[in-house]
């Protein structure tokens, strides 16, 4: 089983879209794929879900408040786990009582429970962990739980000096909590090749040896017409260009020789 987080303290760069469409192309493949909405806008939840979905009986929110109370038979991680509408891909809906848990899991040092509770889970062949735009508890806790970081990255300075420190802090975590962590790549997300900006970024980004992955993936209102009907793209439109961008991307990160 494979856990990947994407993560990003930026908001507004893909985070969501790229963990969905991941997921998707690897349920379409056959692989049991979960998806973990940590994020309490809970965008991943109605990508997938729809937001006139009926509400899941439990959520991750129900996961971390679990984890306050001392108990000797907790229930398994794949109990807060729904279907979605997609064969293959199910997901741990967020809960926007994210927040107002994060103290208490804070000040009880509850940061390692996320881990512990995805090393114990059976039955699926892939995860991926949608986190919020910010360093805090539970991104924190899904770097400390998961193998591998994809940090989607659109090309402006902002995002590139963000980005310095991004790295800085996925390293620190690596070194303090999870040595099995690594950066599997940036994701250049909504690139314009006809720009020079995003081309002058790239070239020097990849001359200061960061891991930029060659899969870019390319700007299409597709992508909004797939959050608009809750499709993701490879169940929406496979043959559009913006699917083939990440089906080559997916292709990549499951390469024998990464």
């Amino acid at each position: 089983m494979t856990i990947r987080v994407v993560f990003n303290q930026k908001g507004g760069v893909g985070k969501t879209t790229i963990v969905c469409n991941l997921a998707a192309i690897a349920a379409s493949r056959g692989l049991r794929t979960l998806v973990i909405d940590l994020d309490t806008q809970g965008n991943a939840t109605q990508y997938l879900n729809g937001s006139s979905a009926q509400a899941p009986d439990r959520t991750i929110g129900d996961f971390f408040e679990s984890t306050l109370s001392f108990s000797l038979s907790p229930a398994p991680f794949v109990t807060y786990a729904s279907n979605t509408p997609f064969e293959n891909l199910d997901i741990v809906a967020a809960d926007a009582r994210l927040d107002e848990l994060a103290v208490k899991l804070e000040s009880k040092q509850k940061i390692y429970k996320f881990r512990d509770a995805l090393r114990k889970l059976r039955g699926y062949d892939a995860v991926f962990i949608d986190t919020p735009p910010a360093l805090n508890f539970y991104s924190r806790a899904a770097l400390i739980a998961a193998e591998r970081v994809l940090i989607p990255f659109d090309c402006d300075e902002f995002a590139r000096q963000a980005l310095y420190t991004l790295i800085d802090n996925i390293q620190e975590i690596r070194a303090d909590h999870n040595d099995a962590l690594r950066i599997e790549g940036i994701v250049v997300n909504q690139f314009q090749s006809r720009s020079r900006l995003p081309t002058r970024l790239i070239e020097e980004l990849k001359a200061e040896g960061h891991p930029l992955l060659p899969q870019m993936l390319g700007s299409s209102v597709r992508v909004k017409e797939s959050h608009e009907c809750h499709r993701p793209l490879v169940f929406l439109d496979r043959g559009h260009r913006i699917t083939q961008d990440y089906l080559a991307l997916y292709e990549a990160l499951e390469s024998p020789q990464r």
